[in-house]
């Protein structure tokens, strides 16, 4: 048997409550459904019923809505208050037995049917729950408790499409909901494994499945891996945009500069237009030390297709600086301080273009800058690393 947590039913239940408990004396609706048992009787019975409701006496409440159901087996409303009150008792059995009475007497009760949804969930009986709780939701769109609830019936049912529409829904309407965030994540988590198996099922030798695979590994710094990867994509398409440019990445990331740039001008012959392969590879030119002035034709090029890619107009400043045009660098420089205030490398390179222009006070402000972003990285890159060994340790 499924329980949630105590404070997520009495939340639940405090919502509820007040829709559900329905004045029998003055409900003319429910008197419609059979005049004749809105008796003095039982007036007097949902007074006594209330009353208690109200001390808190739960269990008298009880015995006198089951008094009330003898009297008026046809009340809808009763089956709906007992429901309830069996419900805040965690009775999820009882609860769910009167109120599916009720629904049966009077289907237009969406709180019953949300309670009944509920009550099913709580039992294990998911299949039965799921339409219940989708016409409680259909009856008011947004319930936090009930919609919240349907998302998680429906990743348990692998419906995972449909599960994360509700938890987006959720969340555009509580922004700061940590859980529903972590579910939407792991929804959309496993519809990519779904995703990437269904590729395997296809075809595991095409070039998108060794792409994925060498992504995989690369991802977890396996570059050895991904590059055998990234090589059999190569062989079966030499000429398709993106294989090289994947491999190029991977001799990127791990400093192999003359062999990223082989890859990403195999990559800028397939793909012309390719304004992140270009900076790439004027920026494995700039890292290798090979010609600024090459670099600067490439990082030129990018930046005219691509004026907002930052990367590019950081390393055209560098690639200024070492050709010592330092002032060219200074509005490239400017605009990437504007988008990233926080890179250390933009003050680094502001400093020796204010030093040349002889603005000293200007250039050692940029240096105290620069030092205390480096600083601060620094004790990042530390923090995350006694976070990993702290968390290996607890593994262990």
């Amino acid at each position: 048997m499924k329980y949630l947590p105590a404070g997520f039913l009495l939340h639940c239940t405090r919502c509820l409550l007040a829709g559900a408990m329905l004045s029998l004396c003055h409900a003319g609706a429910l008197a419609q459904q059979d005049e004749s048992e809105v008796t003095p009787a039982v007036q007097r019975l949902y007074a006594e019923a209330s009353a208690a409701t109200q001390s808190g006496d739960t269990a008298v409440a009880i015995e006198k809505y089951r008094s009330i159901l003898k009297l008026a087996p046809h009340l809808a409303a009763a089956y709906n208050n007992l429901g309830v009150l069996y419900f805040n008792q965690h009775d999820f059995a009882h609860a769910a037995e009167v109120l599916k009475r009720g629904l049966e007497l009077n289907p237009d009760m969406p709180t019953a049917s949300a309670m009944l949804g509920m009550s099913y969930v709580q039992l294990g009986e998911d299949q039965k729950a799921e339409p219940l709780l989708r016409k409680a939701l259909r009856a008011n769109p947004k319930d936090d408790q009930i919609e919240m609830m349907l998302a998680r019936l429906l990743i348990n049912a692998r419906k995972l499409d449909e599960a994360a529409l509700h938890l987006n829904d959720f969340v555009t309407r509580n922004p700061k909901d940590q859980e529903a965030w972590y579910l939407l994540g792991k929804t959309y988590l496993q519809m990519s494994e779904n995703a990437l198996k269904k590729i395997n099922e296809i075809d595991p030798n095409s070039v998108v499945a060794h792409e994925i695979a060498g992504e995989i590994d690369e991802s977890m710094h396996n570059y050895d891996l991904a590059l055998v990867e990234y090589k059999k994509a190569i062989d079966m398409a030499p000429q398709q945009p993106g294989t090289h440019m994947h491999m190029g990445d991977a001799y990127w990331y791990i400093g192999k500069w003359q062999s990223a740039q082989t890859e990403f001008k195999a990559e800028l012959a397939n793909d012309p237009n390719n304004c992140m392969a270009r900076w790439k590879l004027a920026n494995s030119m700039l890292e290798a030390n090979d010609s600024s002035e090459e670099a600067l034709s490439q990082l030129n090029s990018s930046i005219a297709r691509c004026p907002t890619l930052m990367q590019a107009r950081v390393d055209r400043a560098r690639a200024l600086v070492r050709l010592g045009k330092q002032p060219e660098a200074l509005p490239d420089l400017l605009m990437a301080e504007k988008d990233s205030p926080s890179e250390p490398t933009i003050h680094f390179l502001l400093a020796n273009v204010y030093r040349s222009q002889g603005k000293s006070s200007e250039a050692q402000e940029e240096m105290r800058t620069y030092g205390t972003l480096q600083r601060e990285a620094s004790a990042a890159v530390a923090g995350q690393a006694s976070e990993s060994n702290t968390i290996k340790n607890a593994a262990h």
